[in-house]
């Protein structure tokens, strides 16, 4: 096995996510954040990069790790501690380390929302979650219990080490017009534009206590289904395509955080 070069695996992401046109956080650092001598012989995915998933990625044999959340998302830090212990681990092991956030979220075949939504039965008709000139998440029309909708996420979560609640609701409820945000995507932007869509039912991973609140005055219902678990189908959907793509094999680091 000769694997493939990482600047043609890196080009080739680069254009796939429109890596450069997209509007991302400052500390996404999206695309190459680690190079290596390579070739790349074997692909792990994970949600983040931690000290976890890049000895998972080595103990597997893999010299790149593909991530949605990179070594800078806790913004600019000295090379010190767990910091640079990181940094370490991937250059004693000469690992390729490769993020994409919301150029990921926002993907029309790779995007968490969307592969999110089909996983528990849904179809997206339009997109959510706006930020600048992408949406990050998807919507669409329903009719399905939402105690049903809740019962399949929990599936889906506890299936990566968590679980799902949701804000109040009467045992009869439906969903009639739902919409997707993963990870962190409740927020004040959100839950408005939800209202203004006619979104009667909001899945996303995380939010803050008094979106659960605000959501019962609104006649609206938000489902949290962990911010780790959402954002696991992407990479994964990414790192397959890629061993398609160029003929080498692909592993998932599963690390849940409980969150």
């Amino acid at each position: 096995m000769t694997g493939a070069p990482l600047a043609s695996i890196a080009a080739h992401l680069d254009a796939l996510l429109r890596v450069r046109e997209t509007p991302d956080y400052p500390p996404a650092v999206n695309g190459v954040q680690v190079e290596h001598r390579g070739p790349v012989k074997k692909i792990a995915a994970a949600v983040d990069v931690s000290a976890r998933t890049i000895r998972g990625a080595v103990d597997a044999g893999a010299n790149m790790l593909l991530v949605h959340h990179g070594l800078f998302w806790g913004g600019l830090q000295p090379l010190t501690g767990p910091h640079l212990a990181r940094v370490r681990l991937l250059l004693e092991h000469d690992v390729a380390l490769y993020s994409a956030h919301l150029p990921l979220d926002a993907h029309p075949m790779f995007g968490n929302s969307l592969l999110l939504a089909r996983a528990i039965g849904l179809e997206p008709g339009a997109g959510f979650a706006r930020h600048e000139t992408i949406d990050c998440g998807v919507r669409g029309p329903g009719d399905i219990a939402t105690a049903e909708l809740l019962a399949r996420l929990d599936v889906f979560a506890k299936s990566h080490g968590g679980g799902a609640v949701a804000s109040a609701m009467t045992p009869d409820r439906r969903t009639r017009h739902w919409a997707i945000c993963s990870g962190a995507g409740v927020s004040a932007e959100t839950i408005r534009e939800a209202i203004d869509h006619g979104v009667d039912t909001l899945i996303s991973g995380e939010g803050p206590h008094w979106s659960a609140v605000d959501a019962e005055e609104k006649g609206l219902v938000i489902i949290y289904a962990g911010h780790y678990a959402t954002e696991t189908l992407g990479v994964r959907a990414v790192a397959e395509h890629l061993s398609t793509t160029f003929g080498v094999p692909w592993t998932f680091i599963a690390a849940p955080t409980g969150l």
